[in-house]
């Protein structure tokens, strides 16, 4: 095998610089809060530097990172010592759980706010389309590949996580 066709993608500090704000928007979208999300973060990219994965391309580059962080974020959240732990906040009178002021993450507007909300809703699989098609601006070809799914299956959710999304906004602010 060719030296120069299996190489490191990137170095650490170079994946950090180019890929912190796509491995840090998948992380907050699929743990919800910001320490969840930074923990998540971290271990991405401690995994990568311990790895130090050879892969041709910086498509298959972004590609590990995506599919590493949706697999840390997933840990993390089905972890059983998440489900044991009780929250050091007190629950408000309508009985939801006031999140620690660090942990509160609000966007610019209540719109956004909302979108947002929805999208913690839907089930992982439908979260990750829609985050890798309309925050990171990638293919249907592209997240099939980060997935490792096939492009139909990519189409497929798209439509029916668009679906839910519409359904669980309407009325508050998008109306149809």
């Amino acid at each position: 095998m060719d030296a120069v066709a299996t190489r490191v993608c990137l170095s650490t500090t170079e994946a950090i610089a180019r890929y912190r704000d796509m491995v840090y928007g998948i992380a907050l979208t699929h743990t919800g809060n910001r320490s969840d999300a930074e923990d998540v973060f971290q271990e991405v990219f401690l995994v990568y530097h311990r790895k130090q994965p050879s892969l041709e391309g910086d498509e298959r580059c972004k590609a590990w990172l995506i599919t590493t962080t949706l697999n840390c974020a997933r840990q993390l959240t089905a972890s059983s010592w998440r489900r044991k732990v009780v929250p050091l906040y007190e629950s408000t009178v309508d009985g939801r759980d006031e999140e620690r002021d660090g942990d509160r993450f609000a966007f610019r507007t209540e719109e956004q706010d909302a979108v947002f909300a929805a999208l913690q809703q839907l089930p992982r699989k439908y979260r990750s389309v829609l985050h890798l098609f309309y925050f990171e601006d990638m293919s249907v070809a592209q997240i099939a590949l980060a997935l490792g799914i096939e492009a139909g299956t990519v189409k497929v959710q798209l439509s029916r996580g668009r679906a839910q999304m519409r359904e669980r906004l309407k009325g508050e602010y998008f109306d149809e």
